[in-house]
């Protein structure tokens, strides 16, 4: 029950007003000594006792990230929701700093834009030291105008992240919010006319500074118009100001198109030379596996015609072998009765005399011989 939001509550930004804060930080801020003991039964007017007994703001410190004080004292205010008047009390209070850094804060998580810049730029002027206690536990020493800053300009503040808010120049162009007026203006037109009082009141003996200072002088008249047109090229300034934080904001946002854009086209060009590589890999792959196979037929086929040419070899030597071997005077008689044969044929030895001799006659000449 310690832990709940008051029931009479309103959401802020659509939610309950302590999900603002992160669940692990909320976690250990509930299991914090502090907010056990001190921050028990706080309501909006006893509050303002313990926010006046702070002596340092910041988030977690320490190895385990214990909780500080302020974060605690923030955490309760999201959890009760005070007064929108009493928030503002807390930040116009001129006599602690720590409870117009508190409300401040509590503002910068709840409020709406148009309030946060309408409460805390008026804080700029307050320099006051303050002490912060950094993540290690060793303090730093800062000011009011620079928390202040720190609350307006960027996104994350003790370790808590803070809502968006919009650009001051969006609200001035939609006509919520009022050009900025620097205090310094008022005191430099307050020091300018301090010196022409003077300057009137001594009576200079010059003429010409005498007509000067008289009523509806030309060159009083060019130093107002100067003045104004320095007030003027001020206003300019701001306004160039403006523009240029537009612009840089409308460059930074098309850098980043451009970028996602860039990082697609890189991841689809290598997603494609992936593809293209994993084609010609499995191309080179399909030929050296063509090539073994090849080797291995030509290898086998190499190895079975040495088989049969030794083979082959082998059985013509034992065929030469056997021949030489078994060789009789019975394979000699056919060669006897070819040579015979062949003397036949020459017809020299026929038996009629008058025809051999014939014969021989015709085969000195080259001549068949008498088939007689």
């Amino acid at each position: 029950m310690a832990n709940r939001t008051d029931p009479l509550a309103k959401s802020i930004r659509g939610t309950n007003p302590q999900n603002l804060v992160e669940k692990i930080l909320r976690s250990k801020i509930y299991q914090n000594t502090y907010w056990k003991e001190q921050c028990f039964g706080l309501t909006a007017e006893t509050l303002v006792d313990k926010a006046m007994e702070l002596d340092h703001l910041g988030g977690t410190f320490g190895g385990n990230r214990k909780p500080s004080p302020f974060i605690c004292l923030v955490m309760k205010m999201l959890q009760i929701q005070p007064e929108k008047d009493i928030v503002v009390e807390f930040i116009k209070n001129e006599d602690y700093k720590y409870v117009r850094v508190l409300g401040a804060f509590y503002l910068r998580l709840t409020g709406t834009d148009i309030d946060i810049y309408r409460y805390l730029e008026p804080l700029y002027n307050d320099y006051r030291k303050l002490r912060r206690k950094l993540a290690d536990g060793q303090y730093a020493l800062t000011h009011v105008d620079e928390y202040i800053d720190e609350l307006l300009t960027t996104d994350y503040s003790c370790d808590i992240a803070l809502p968006r808010i919009k650009k001051r120049w969006i609200l001035e162009q939609n006509k919520q919010l009022e050009p900025r007026r620097s205090a310094l203006e008022d005191d430099f037109e307050e020091e300018e006319e301090k010196d022409e009082d003077e300057q009137l009141a001594t009576g200079l003996d010059d003429e010409h500074e005498k007509d000067y200072y008289r009523g509806g002088n030309p060159a009083r008249e060019r130093d107002r118009d100067r003045r104004r047109d320095s007030h003027r090229h001020r206003d300019r300034d701001y306004d160039r100001d403006r523009d240029y934080d537009r612009d840089r904001d409308y460059d930074r946002e098309r850098g980043r198109r451009d970028r996602d854009r860039d990082r697609d086209r890189d991841r689809d060009r290598h997603r494609l030379r992936d593809d293209k590589d994993y084609g010609h890999e499995r191309d080179r792959e399909r030929d050296r596996e063509r090539d073994r196979r090849d080797r291995g037929r030509r290898r086998s086929y190499s190895r079975s015609r040495s088989r049969s040419r030794d083979r082959k070899d082998r059985e013509d030597d034992r065929r030469k072998r056997h021949a030489r071997s078994s060789a009789s005077p019975a394979r000699d008689e056919p060669k006897k009765k070819k040579e015979k044969k062949e003397k036949k044929d020459d017809g020299t030895d026929h038996p009629d005399p008058e025809i051999a001799e014939a014969n021989r006659l015709r085969a000195s000449l080259g001549l068949k011989p008498l088939k007689l």
